[in-house]
């Protein structure tokens, strides 16, 4: 019997999906079982990959800001800014068209023809440029506008702002303003802005470069500090979360001993006479070594070759003939010198080579105080001689010569240099050729003259004032820095150099000023090259040292004039044309207020009064009120509040609004000096003593800036 076929059945593929279903199900527990311990990881220690999850998302919630620090401000005597924080804008322009408002206006230039037209009104830039600017080739989220658009002040964007052009935007940038502009440029200085880049943050900050910005660079930096809080995906403040606040600290400011009026006079003055390669001049205070107005051409922001230096003290030259000041005091001082002894002029041989008066021919036999008066190098080559050299070396040194006078404020001084040997080289010392020096150290030799032999060490930085709490942290007084000559010597030297301006064979006829006396002493110094003495008319330093008044100085001003280019004018008289005016302006100031000590009151606050009642207020107090401007209250007071002024100066009183130039005739030169600070005039003045004639006309209207001529004669 035959069997039916049965089918076989595939017991090892079946037995395979069973064993391929275990391990799947296997592999899928163990995934999730990872997914799971993963996941619990994360959740306890908040890290991914050595990537803290919660400090990842403070970061992206948490907006970071800086808060700018002021930089500290510097400031002339009578606490006006020379130097102060504003901020540079830079413009550009957004073109992207889905830049819209919540609102949906637009935040993109929309109209370019008009937006050309409105921004080339500010910039200079054509609206056809700006038009071409405004359409670049490719899809461009934004634009700039090159040199044309950037370093824009706070008053041309404040004008475009309020234009209300779409998709028109400013980057500010930090600034330093200078309000007086050439104002002692080479000592104030420069600060720039710099970008630094700390931990992700951008930030940028200004610094100084030189003069008293780079000088104290430190301490008019602030620290900036910075503004934390967190905020949702749209940019708003989440509700009760922290903010973290480090305040900025502000920079400390700086005061000068700068007298704003005396630097302008000063300013104006070098500026009319500069017409040579190089020129300086400062006023000092003899007593005190306090300097009240300093400069020099070129400046930082000259036009052609501008110079980043301070040539006070950063620039050696050979002084020339005003040594002789300091030879003649050592002569004096050791019973060296004997006015009326004699010599022959012209040339000397000594030393392998020859010693030559200006003059080359001489004036035949002189005597030595002659040779003062008449500045003869034979002369003072035989002065060093009588004293020797080494005792001359003793006072150059005493007198501070050839190391650093280090002025607070002024950096990178050279400390001048001699090689002093043989007694040529020695000889020529004497007459200021062969030794270099800087301008600091000359005024700090000549300060032991006009002050009875104590030399005073110069300085022009007053105080540094905290910028946060406006306490004094640092205030240079004067001081002594040796006695190099006797008093009774300093007197004689002194006497001497009011022959070189009054004496008939005097060189400093030119710097006489009527109704004072000066003491001076003129120098013309050769000057050296890469092979030797340059020669020419114009291949000189000229200069002139005076002090005033002659028997008790109370100023010192020294001003020197480097290779003038035009000899239509003698030297003598472009340097007298800075030297008179300025003295003479400091001396009638100084004769004011020696009169106001006998007779003085305190000068009261009158600004916000009515002018009516100020005028009665101060004619009460025996006062000479003048009232200029058209307004009904006093702005401003010629007399500062709660200082000691005489009872019956003038006292002008400024209401604002439209000025008349009032009757001046009888004022003294510093009351027109005081008007004209007032009033912002230009002042021409002639003679000395009191107005007589006056180029304005009494009760003619005036502009700020017009020039007021005044002719000055003395009383009989």
């Amino acid at each position: 019997m035959n069997k039916k076929p049965q089918r076989t059945k595939n017991r090892g593929h079946r037995e395979n999906r069973g064993t391929f279903g275990k391990w799947l199900f296997l592999i899928t527990v163990g995934l999730f079982t990872l997914f799971i311990v993963r996941f619990a990881y994360i959740a306890i220690n908040k890290d991914v990959q050595h990537v803290n999850l919660r400090s990842q998302a403070e970061q992206i919630y948490t907006q970071q800001r800086i808060i700018q620090a002021r930089r500290g401000d510097i400031y002339d005597s009578e606490g006006n800014p020379l130097a102060t924080d504003t901020s540079k804008y830079t413009l550009y322009a957004v073109l992207d068209r889905t830049q819209k408002s919540s609102d949906g206006k637009p935040l993109y230039v929309k109209d370019r023809k008009k937006t050309a037209k409105v921004l080339s009104q500010y910039i200079d830039l054509t609206p056809k440029q700006i038009e071409k600017i405004l359409k670049p080739k490719g899809q461009v989220y934004q634009v700039e506008f090159g040199n044309a658009g950037s370093n824009l002040s706070v008053s041309t964007m404040q004008k475009i702002k309020n234009r209300h052009l779409p998709g028109i935007n400013f980057i500010a940038t930090p600034a330093r303003q200078y309000p007086e502009g050439e104002f002692a440029s080479q000592i104030i200085g420069m600060a720039t802005p710099k970008v630094k880049n700390d931990n992700g943050t951008e930030e940028t900050n200004l610094v100084g470069q030189l003069g008293l910005e780079g000088y104290f660079n430190k301490q008019l930096t602030g620290i900036n500090g910075l503004r934390k809080d967190k905020q949702d995906v749209y940019g708003y403040q989440i509700a009760n979360s922290k903010q973290v606040t480090k305040k900025a600290i502000n920079g400390d400011n700086i005061y000068t001993t700068l007298d704003s009026q005396t630097q302008h006079f000063l300013e104006n003055k070098v500026y009319k006479s500069s017409n040579a390669n190089a020129m300086t001049a400062v006023v000092m205070e003899a007593k005190t070594g306090k300097i009240i107005a300093a400069t020099q051409r070129p400046t930082l922001h000259a036009e052609n070759n501008p110079v980043w230096r301070n040539m006070l003290v950063q620039d050696a030259y050979e002084p020339g003939s005003v040594m002789k000041i300091l030879s003649l005091a050592a002569a004096i001082d050791t019973g060296h010198f004997n006015p009326n002894a004699t010599f022959n002029s012209g040339t000397w041989t000594m030393g392998g080579g020859k010693i030559t008066d200006w003059s080359s021919s001489g004036w035949g036999t002189i005597s030595y105080k002659d040779a003062f008066d008449m500045s003869s190098n034979v002369g003072f080559a035989h002065v060093e001689q009588d004293m020797g050299a080494e005792t001359w070396m003793k006072y150059i040194k005493r007198f501070g010569l050839l190391k650093k006078v280090n002025v607070i404020g002024m950096s990178n001084e050279v400390n001048g240099y001699t090689s002093f040997k043989g007694i040529l080289a020695q000889a020529n010392t004497a007459f200021g050729q062969g030794i270099t020096v800087n301008v600091m150290q000359m005024m700090q030799a000549f300060s032991a003259i006009g002050n009875n032999g104590k030399m005073m060490k110069p300085y022009i930085v007053s105080k540094v004032v905290d910028g946060n709490s406006g306490k004094t942290i640092q205030k240079v007084k004067p001081k002594v820095v040796g006695q190099p000559i006797k008093a009774s010597t300093a007197k004689k030297v002194l006497g001497y150099m009011q022959g070189v301006v009054y004496d008939q064979k005097g060189l400093g006829h030119d710097y006489q000023i009527k109704g004072y006396r000066i003491a001076g002493k003129t120098a013309t110094a050769q000057i050296g090259g890469a092979h030797g003495y340059l020669t020419g008319d114009t291949n000189y330093l000229y200069s002139f040292a005076g002090m005033a008044p002659a028997k008790n100085p109370k100023y010192i001003m020294y001003v020197t004039l480097r290779q003038p280019q035009n000899l239509k004018k003698p030297a003598t008289k472009q340097i007298a044309s800075v030297f008179n005016p300025t003295m003479k302006m400091l001396l009638s100031q100084q004769k004011v207020a020696e009169k106001a000590k006998k007779k003085v009151i305190t000068m009261p606050n009158v600004v916000g009064q009515a002018s009516d009642e100020a005028n009665k207020e101060l004619s009460g107090k025996g006062m000479q009120v003048i009232v200029v401007g058209s307004g009904k209250k006093v702005k401003q007071q010629s007399a500062v509040p709660d200082e000691q002024v005489l009872t019956d100066q003038h006292v002008i009183l400024d209401t604002g609004g439209e000025y008349k130039m009032p009757d001046i005739s009888g004022w003294s030169s510093a009351d027109v000096q005081q008007l004209a600070k007032v009033l912002k005039l230009k002042v021409k003045e002639n003679g000395n003593g009191y107005v007589t004639q006056q180029s304005i006309s009494p009760d003619t209207t005036i502009k700020r800036g017009t020039t007021l001529t005044v002719q000055y004669e003395a009383k009989n």
